[in-house]
């Protein structure tokens, strides 16, 4: 997912959020194609600044997965398409043999030749320096100056089960205008069945709990409060009681339950006639309705009231209007590059979100519409399981 903005004094600010951990199952084909729409975002906005968080970095299987990693970060630093880009920063967690410190998540950050004066915060000493040349750290980020990264404290993990959850912020000041950038992934839905429950979810609580952790961390006593952007899979998913009961309200349910132990393993809705119809099948893996097109139709947009995660939020974050379908979870399979796999309903998972005093930096009157932007990059083409965002394009 991406955004764009371009500030008052002309400098174009891309904002790009993906989760990338299919691209190291399949390096030969979406690693390729996710490349190659990622270097026409970059040509088709020519930002001034940009800045890529990534989620699962190195894919589920990390260890055999880090080499990929390395290729993918060295042909990034030396492709054409980014040469213009002088000075780099780019911030890997790729500590995955701390179970409670690896969060899996990649900050990149690219500043093109043009851009004079940028600098970046020292979280240790508590001023700014100025960027010069490229930069890769992947060791110790914990103890890196140049960044602020937490893992969330295990009791906010469901079952208090360690997964790869948590963010990194950096700080920096273009233009005299500081501003925070956060890199966040939160807890997904584990179970379909479990989410339907009740509403809202309770993964919609667990969530809810962790992105007011992460919002209290930033805007805490110990260093200025700034203007903040925070961008990555924040995994919200559209409110499943209410989105079901709206899909199959003219169905009937039936509960299929597991001989052993009794407990629910499928639900099927079916129409009262027509030959009683399956309209939805649901497991705890498998969300599998039979009209796939009512999320991509008008932009799914008719399914956004089901999506509330955020409104818990409206007075500390704000997005800009939703315009694009539901960013996960399409098709892996490189010549699908529209199809949703029945796993999941589809939701908004990967955000672009702002601070107030950001969104005023982002909607100053000066700044004309048509240079903000916020949707999916490669809307056709295969990405792996997320659309990314790209432009917010500032």
């Amino acid at each position: 997912m991406a955004g764009k903005l371009t500030a008052a004094q002309g400098t174009g600010i891309l904002l790009v959020t993906a989760n990338v951990g299919s691209l190291f199952e399949d390096p030969e084909n979406l690693q390729k194609t996710w490349l190659k729409e990622f270097y026409q975002t970059v040509q088709s906005h020519k930002p001034h600044f940009l800045a890529v968080h990534c989620q699962e970095v190195g894919g589920k299987n990390y260890e055999a997965s880090m080499s990929h990693v390395d290729c993918f970060v060295k042909e990034l630093l030396s492709s054409d398409a980014m040469k213009e880009y002088n000075r780099a920063r780019i911030y890997l967690d790729e500590n995955y043999k701390s179970q409670e410190q690896f969060t899996a998540l990649g900050s990149f950050y690219f500043i093109h030749e043009s851009l004079k004066n940028i600098h970046q915060f020292d979280f240790k000493a508590k001023k700014f320096k100025k960027v010069v040349g490229k930069e890769t750290c992947s060791e110790t980020l914990e103890s890196t100056p140049a960044l602020e990264k937490e893992k969330f404290p295990q009791d906010y993990f469901p079952e208090s089960k360690w997964s790869r959850k948590g963010f990194i912020r950096t700080r920096w000041v273009l233009a005299d205008c500081a501003f925070d950038l956060v890199n966040i992934h939160l807890f997904h839905d584990a179970s379909n069945l479990v989410a339907w429950e009740k509403s809202p979810s309770v993964y919609s609580g667990t969530r809810q709990k962790a992105l007011g952790y992460v919002l209290d961390r930033i805007t805490d006593q110990r260093y200025e409060k700034v203007p903040y952007f925070v961008f990555g899979d924040f995994n919200f998913r559209l409110d499943s009681k209410q989105v079901i009961e709206s899909l199959c309200s003219t169905a009937t349910m039936q509960t299929v339950r597991a001989a052993d132990t009794n407990e629910v393993d499928k639900l099927i809705f079916r129409e009262s006639d027509n030959d009683r119809k399956v309209v939805l099948q649901l497991e705890k893996k498998l969300f599998n309705y039979v009209n796939q097109d009512v999320f991509r139709e008008n932009n799914g947009t008719s399914l956004l009231e089901f999506d509330k995660e955020l409104s818990l939020f409206k007075d500390r974050l704000h997005e800009l209007e939703i315009s694009f379908p539901p960013s996960y979870p399409y098709s892996e399979d490189s010549s699908q590059g529209k199809q949703y796999m029945n796993t999941r309903c589809p939701a908004w998972c990967d955000r672009i979100l702002m601070s107030p005093s950001a969104r005023d930096l982002v909607l100053k009157p000066e700044n004309e519409e048509r240079a903000i932007v916020y949707d999916n990059i490669g809307p056709n083409v295969c990405m792996g399981d997320h659309k990314f965002e790209v432009p917010l394009f500032l």
